[in-house]
């Protein structure tokens, strides 16, 4: 079967990573875990995933793992738009969310590949899938690359920004990565 057939009966999703490390670790594993229920799963990673990817030693874990990754080059580069618009891809996805990545989408700022990319789905009837990392009131438990545990207060604004996005038309917000594998079986 050659790898156009594959694609053909595949069903492909359009994974996103911002520059947010809570969950990174566990996002890549649930990555992982739905390509391998026949998914083909393109990455596309803004300017500070590639930092927190590279921080968190999963540059080229992701690299490795998925036929496709590519960094984001400016809002619009590389063109996902047209592929998400018409029917490439059956969502979109984007875990880890940054605080930042999540104000631009409810304030609608769409100037990074992955904010625009959000603007321009939302627009149409695929679905859209976000977890964001600030989510809840108070502190939070994670992780630092050397696997040492420290926790993070989240900011009122950010939390608010959240329960924002959940009111989002095409948006499903998710509480955890490991969420995610429901709608991918």
């Amino acid at each position: 079967m050659s790898k156009k057939e594959s694609r053909q009966k595949t069903r492909m999703l359009a994974w996103g990573i911002t520059g947010a490390g809570d969950k990174l670790t566990e996002t890549v594993e649930v990555m992982k875990q739905i390509k391998e229920k026949d998914y083909i799963i393109d990455v596309f990673v803004s300017h500070e995933g590639e930092t927190v990817l590279k921080w968190y030693k999963q540059f080229k874990n992701v690299n490795n793992a998925f036929d496709s990754c590519t960094v984001e080059s400016s809002p619009n580069a590389p063109f996902i738009l047209g592929d998400l618009q018409t029917g490439k891809y059956d969502a979109l996805i984007i875990s880890p969310a940054s605080a930042n990545t999540v104000a631009k989408i409810v304030n609608g700022i769409a100037d990074t590949l992955l904010t625009n990319a959000v603007a321009q789905t939302a627009k149409t009837d695929l679905p859209i899938y976000i977890y964001p990392v600030d989510q809840k009131k108070g502190k939070i438990k994670t992780h630092a690359p050397d696997g040492r545990e420290f926790y993070l207060k989240m900011r009122d604004i950010d939390v608010e920004n959240a329960k924002k996005l959940k009111k989002m038309e095409n948006i499903k917000v998710v509480k955890a990565p490991e969420k995610l594998k429901k709608y991918f079986k």
